[in-house]
């Protein structure tokens, strides 16, 4: 029960980081509020795991593949900001959740796992749910949404390269590798879209990799009492807090096509995780 309510509060806060990001992103570049994301992000996560997990934090068994997989989550973010601040968070997050679809169909080549032809099939209809979603060929067709769909294929490595890390190296060690790879990558490129930003907004930065913190903090406490397959399906919820702060700030509110594709492509991740505890259980 401990598990379900770490990893559903977690999924609850992490939309208030997206909500910052949309309204900041109408002044400032979309690139240097994921700059900020990360830096706060490592600002805050550092003291606190030097303090309470310094043991914990050696040196990392595949350096090249945390690297690898701090920069797949960057340039998810990438994405994800730059299509929220053109279109609604919901129908950015609902074509994001496409990242299970691309982790299953990725695996047998680089995971070298077997995907049979149920997880093939909820793959396939799951793709048919994001062509409902951004039904190409209307005017709600236009790059934001392809950088929506950007988001979850990097996503979905992402989760590929966690699978590989997960019996190597520490959580906390991957969770502080992985922002200071973000942090490191983005000082470089922010000085050419740099905008001096008010106080208050330094302080809606701040408080976004607050959020950031706290949501990774939860995840990482839910992982601690159950296995990350079982809680995989929760991640779905993120989408509740999601519609309620596009609504409410933002007065924006999911269309009927995409609550229809939202329906079909969380049923297929459903299944999908569903089928993988089915084999986890037969090996």
């Amino acid at each position: 029960m401990k598990a379900i309510f770490y990893n559903l509060l977690a999924w609850a806060i992490l939309p208030f980081m997206d909500t910052i990001a949309k309204y900041l992103s109408a002044e400032l570049s979309f690139f240097q509020i994921t700059w900020a994301r990360y830096f706060f992000t490592v600002f805050f996560t550092l003291p606190f795991m030097f303090f309470f997990f310094r043991k914990k934090l050696t040196k990392s068994s595949q350096p090249s593949l945390q690297i690898f997989r701090g920069l797949t989550l960057f340039f998810a973010n990438v994405l994800f900001f730059y299509s929220i601040s053109v279109i609604s968070m919901a129908k950015a997050l609902t074509l994001a959740f496409v990242a299970p679809l691309v982790t299953t169909a990725l695996s047998p080549f680089i995971l070298r796992e077997k995907v049979g032809i149920r997880r093939w099939s909820a793959v396939i209809v799951g793709f048919i749910g994001t062509l409902i979603v951004i039904r190409p060929g209307t005017i709600d067709f236009n790059l934001a949404t392809i950088a929506a769909l950007g988001t979850g294929f990097f996503y979905g490595i992402y989760l590929i390269i966690t699978r590989k890390l997960h019996s190597s190296d520490n959580p906390l060690l991957t969770l502080l590798l992985t922002g200071v790879v973000g942090g490191v990558i983005g000082s470089f490129i922010v000085p050419v879209v740099w905008v001096n930003p008010t106080i208050n907004q330094w302080l809606l930065l701040a408080l976004m990799g607050v959020f950031a913190c706290l949501g990774h903090l939860f995840l990482i406490l839910s992982l601690k009492y159950a296995d990350a397959s079982k809680l995989a399906p929760f991640g779905y919820f993120e989408i509740v807090t999601n519609i309620i702060l596009g609504y409410y700030f933002f007065s924006d509110f999911p269309t009927t096509w995409t609550w229809v594709g939202l329906a079909i492509i969380v049923f297929s991740g459903v299944y999908i995780s569903f089928r993988d505890k089915i084999n986890l259980v037969i090996k």
